[in-house]
């Protein structure tokens, strides 16, 4: 099947008088197959691929068919992934600057460690302290309660062991918050010297004498 060169096509255009400075757009004739060009997009180009040139004939760009519905949500997956995975690039590029501003060594973390984690075997200690307090005013009140087991009980004294049970079961319950929070500074810490040594590409160093301090702690 005989098709005209791309020159031809374009002097012919331009003898016709189409600016020489224009922009020429070329497809195959989805009937005949032979090439179409024209200084605006031929309906039979439209839908189809086709191709832009400048009037020397310099390829400018080239124009595929329409996406297919599928093909443009594939397209907006893609582009939300990559929106996505750029905001947790930046974001953790954001961490990594605030983890280096905040320790200057590895040793900065065991010191903030070992700090954070005293702060809260402290407050453990204070708060098995209150509850063993609470369980001897209740033991208390409970040997008093020995006299009236076959006569009512006052109402005061009833109301003093219900305060007791209830501080009892609070100082509990805040015991055992108290624990968990030892479980996340230390998770915490360790997942802030990790993310340090792959930053700086520093060789972790064995600290057993911080390693020894931490396994020593006794939570009751």
């Amino acid at each position: 099947m005989f098709k005209q060169p791309l020159s031809i096509l374009l002097l012919a255009l331009a003898a016709n008088g189409t600016s020489a400075a224009g922009e020429f757009y070329c497809c195959a004739d989805p009937v005949s197959g032979r090439r179409i060009c024209a200084d605006s997009l031929p309906d039979q180009c439209r839908g189809r691929t086709h191709r832009i040139f400048d009037s020397g004939g310099n390829l400018l760009k080239e124009v595929g068919p329409p996406l297919t519905p599928e093909q443009k949500a594939e397209l907006a997956n893609e582009s939300r992934r990559a929106k996505l995975q750029e905001d947790s690039t930046r974001e953790q590029r954001r961490k990594d600057q605030a983890l280096l501003d905040t320790y200057a060594s590895p040793q900065d973390i065991d010191l903030a460690q070992n700090k954070a984690e005293t702060d809260v075997k402290l407050a453990l200690q204070d708060t098995q302290a209150r509850i063993d307090e609470a369980r001897n005013r209740r033991k208390k009140a409970e040997t008093e309660a020995e006299f009236y087991r076959k006569k009512a009980m006052p109402a005061e004294l009833v109301k003093e062991l219900r305060t007791h049970e209830h501080e009892i079961r609070i100082q509990q319950e805040l015991l055992e918050v108290k624990k968990r929070e030892f479980d996340l500074v230390k998770a915490k810490y360790d997942a802030d010297r990790k993310r340090y040594y792959e930053i700086t590409k520093r060789t972790p160093m064995a600290t057993p004498s911080n390693g020894a301090a931490r396994s020593g702690a006794q939570i009751r």
